[in-house]
């Protein structure tokens, strides 16, 4: 049976027929498995009469059969909507703002809805990608007002970097499936014949205690994430020796919290991503494995810096939003929001344009203060953000977990110690509230907005 985009991926597949391709819930899959199961998928497509160019929701997590069904509907060229648990009260909403014509839900490793839902897709990016014969993927990111956004992807130019052969790594996926990041994690591992190693618990034990069992090499995760790891010290109950490489993004990384994983993981090289919804994922590189310095770009990609902030043009942007206007430029750039310092070659992410904190007229960048705060023993977690002042405009707040059992003012007064001569006065925290809750969403991200979105 003929493939035409996924072509590339199921000769890689044939070639590897004995190998791991995934690994979930402890069984092992292998390529011979999957080309198997996509080639099952197609036909079953066809018996239910899905249209091609459909779109159409795909609801489920890493298992073999929602990656198996993912390939076969981006060889039907089919609008794909991947969507998780994480966002189970916003499906009904989703599905309509991406006029999903079809529901396909994968319970575990089960087909458990298969559902027409008498919409037609009408809208004209949609009916562009249709008309072209071309896949589609829609991905949900959340604006600085907490809106969500519908980036609305043509499949075609986000495989073509997946055809030059890279390195094969075992690897974890710790990132979500409706997330840029995991749909890149996945494509990048099976189209070099790696082995993607799922995890139905995204605890520091659990991800650790996979890493030891099945010898993975990489794990894509978060600044965030990685602060748990250290906290939890989980990397000392677990061999972790098979590790090559953590690589991290999806928000600023405390520069503190590098360096202290970089001591107690020193073979391990940590490498700084940097992607987006709206773009994809670019080539990085990190001047060092405990530096915030990187570089990025690669084929396919533009970078330049505007009034200080990054900015990017990708062939592998999305089309634009389903139910926002378009935030290119009239030249084709993407404004990332993302303040940076530039150094030569390398630049270096200072935070999110909208998270800048301005005291009296002085800037403050949130993750600085944190690497800082995070650096107190005692200290398991930490948000900074900007509180409204009458007289300055701003002044910096901070949200922390401890766990010393000291009160609030003894904590304050220990931090006002801790920081003189490590921040500026107008940087240490004026407001401080003791938390006990986590400050991360499911997505392990931390949770600045006002409404704890991201």
């Amino acid at each position: 049976m003929k493939a035409t985009h996924i072509q590339f991926m199921l000769d890689r597949f044939q070639s590897h027929p004995e190998d791991d391709a995934i690994i979930w819930s402890d069984q092992r899959f292998s390529y011979g498995w999957l080309v198997n199961a996509v080639q099952d998928w197609m036909r079953q497509l066809d018996e239910q009469q899905v249209p091609r160019g459909a779109s159409v929701s795909l609801e489920a997590d890493f298992s073999p059969n929602a990656i198996a069904l993912l390939l076969a509907l981006i060889d039907r060229d089919c609008i794909l909507v991947p969507l998780t648990s994480s966002v189970e009260q916003k499906k009904p909403e989703f599905r309509a703002i991406c006029e999903v014509e079809v529901i396909l839900e994968i319970d575990g490793n089960q087909l458990k809805t298969y559902q027409t839902t008498g919409v037609k897709a009408s809208h004209p990016m949609i009916v562009r990608l249709k008309d072209a014969k071309h896949p589609g993927l829609v991905l949900f990111s959340s604006g600085s007002t907490g809106k969500n956004k519908a980036a609305l992807h043509d499949f075609v130019p986000l495989l073509e970097k997946f055809k030059v052969p890279r390195h094969s790594m075992r690897t974890i996926t710790f990132l979500l499936f409706d997330h840029i990041g995991g749909i890149n994690t996945l494509l990048y591992t099976l189209s070099n014949a790696g082995c993607v190693i799922t995890v139905n618990d995204r605890s520091p034990d659990a991800v650790c205690a996979t890493i030891e069992k099945f010898k993975a090499e990489l794990l894509p995760t978060s600044p965030t994430f990685i602060n748990l790891i250290l906290i939890t010290r989980a990397y000392e109950r677990y061999d972790l020796s098979s590790l090559k490489m953590i690589t991290y993004g999806t928000e600023v990384m405390p520069e503190s919290t590098l360096q202290r994983m970089h001591s107690v993981l020193p073979n391990v090289n940590l490498l700084q991503t940097y992607g987006l919804s709206e773009v994809g994922i670019l080539r990085s590189k990190s001047k060092t494995s405990d530096s915030l310095w990187m570089k990025i770009g690669g084929e396919g990609f533009q970078t330049r810096i505007v009034d200080g902030l990054l900015e990017i043009k990708a062939e592998s942007a999305m089309l634009g939003y389903l139910n926002h206007e378009s935030p290119f430029t009239e030249d084709g750039w993407f404004k990332t929001g993302d303040a940076v310092e530039v150094d030569g070659e390398y630049i270096r992410i200072l935070g999110r344009k909208s998270e800048i904190i301005n005291v009296g007229g002085e800037k403050v960048y949130p993750a600085e203060v944190e690497s800082v705060i995070l650096q107190m023993d005692g200290v398991e977690d930490a948000i900074v953000t900007g509180a409204e002042n009458p007289i300055i405009g701003k002044i910096v707040q901070l949200q922390v977990r401890i766990s010393t059992g000291e009160t609030l003012s003894e904590f304050r007064s220990r931090m006002g110690v801790f920081c003189q001569g490590r921040l500026e006065r107008f940087k240490i925290p004026q407001k401080v509230t003791l938390v006990t809750d986590d400050l991360h969403s499911e997505r392990f991200k931390k949770l600045r907005g006002k409404d704890g979105k991201n």
